[in-house]
């Protein structure tokens, strides 16, 4: 596994032993980058699920200012620790232990606001949704945000409920923009919608 354009491009990054983190492949993650183009350059990024961390340093390599990669499999988060140090931006990134499912609580004392997340969870258990919520419950967002979802097909991914949020958002927040299959996986682009009020 390596990163596949920008500044960085070439360098070799570590994977999780075991079957649990399943790293976004190369040729994916390079149509992924295709596809967002210049939305990569100055964003502030977020890793959720990250893995080993290869979505959010492929960010970086290619522009982003920062990112923030969210884990909470105690090996996955030496990985991405061990990455980070191998493509030298420890000052651009910050790393935190947390269920993205659960709650996203610490993201709040960073004190940023995110242009692009990525989500790569567990394929078959419903994360999607939860995390989405979270996200907008911690108020993480900026007004132009996109959503990068990696899913299995059929997994549910736009579909959020809005019942604990408190700015009584509509029942669809978000807009999927475009949804692209890969073999066994998809990935879905979503975006704020216009009327939701951050």
């Amino acid at each position: 596994m390596r990163i596949i354009g920008g500044r960085l491009r070439g360098r070799t990054l570590l994977s999780v032993r075991g079957r649990e983190t399943r790293p976004t492949a190369d040729r994916l993650r390079e149509s992924l980058f295709n596809i967002l183009g210049p939305a990569v350059r100055e964003a502030a990024a977020l890793d959720l699920f990250a893995g080993t961390g290869a979505l959010g340093l492929e960010a970086l390599s290619r522009g982003a200012v920062f990112t923030a990669f969210v884990e909470i499999d105690r090996a996955a988060l030496d990985v991405i620790r061990k990455n980070i140090d191998r493509c030298g931006v420890a000052d651009a990134a910050a790393v935190i232990r947390c269920n993205a499912a659960a709650h996203l609580a610490p993201l709040k004392a960073l004190g940023r606001r995110f242009d692009l997340i990525f989500m790569d969870p567990p394929y078959g258990r419903d994360l999607v949704r939860p995390a989405l919520e979270n996200v907008l419950r911690a108020d993480l967002l900026t007004a132009d945000a996109r959503i990068v979802v990696e899913h299995a097909p059929g997994d549910p991914v736009a579909e959020t409920t809005s019942n604990s949020h408190p700015s009584n958002s509509p029942t669809q927040p978000f807009t999927l923009t475009d949804r692209r299959k890969y073999g066994k996986t998809e990935i879905s682009f979503l975006e704020v919608r216009e009327t939701h009020n951050l």
